[in-house]
């Protein structure tokens, strides 16, 4: 039954995955708060275990990038963290169950792993569908610039004789006396 908890709390999960620096990472107050433990004390495990998060598995957010998630949850800036948190990557994440060795820890890692792998899905998805667009765009593309094409002439042609019927007529005029 706790499978079935785990399995259910994917899109809550989902929704503390961010993408930084096209990398798609969860902060480490947010896993503190999944695996239930206090920021400190998950940093703290990962600093022991340094050799285990190489750059590519976390990395620390810039002031700025830590000022822009804030801004987009609203958060004040008061209390909280004095640096800007940790992000962990997919390869990160699944470091963390080596490190935290819990029953809780195990459950909550599988449930992060699914959740990557669902919005990887829905990555993929949506580049191919993406590409569809645009290659169905660019046939029309074609097609319809020769419409253009056309309808530009036509109304050019149309201009030309209006300007013609239009314009002021020189030269002499044959008046019966």
């Amino acid at each position: 039954m706790q499978f079935i908890f785990y399995y259910m709390n994917v899109p809550a999960i989902q929704k503390k995955i961010f993408e930084i620096r096209g990398l798609k990472v969860m902060l480490d107050r947010d896993l503190a708060e999944l695996y239930e433990v206090p920021a400190k004390s998950l940093n703290l495990a990962v600093k022991r275990n340094r050799k285990r998060f190489p750059a590519d598995f976390k990395f620390r957010l810039s002031k700025s990038e830590f000022e822009n998630l804030r801004f987009q949850f609203e958060t004040s800036k008061r209390g909280g963290t004095r640096y800007p948190p940790f992000a962990f990557t997919e390869l990160g994440v699944a470091m963390l169950s080596g490190v935290l060795n819990s029953e809780k820890a195990i459950h909550i890692n599988i449930a992060i792993m699914r959740a990557f792998a669902i919005i990887r899905q829905h990555a993929l998805s949506h580049k191919e569908l993406t590409e569809k667009l645009n290659e169905i765009e660019s046939k029309y593309d074609r097609k319809f610039h020769d419409v253009y094409e056309a309808l530009n002439f036509l109304l050019q042609k149309d201009r030309q004789e209006k300007e013609q019927r239009e314009r002021k007529r020189i030269g002499f005029k044959i008046t019966g006396d």
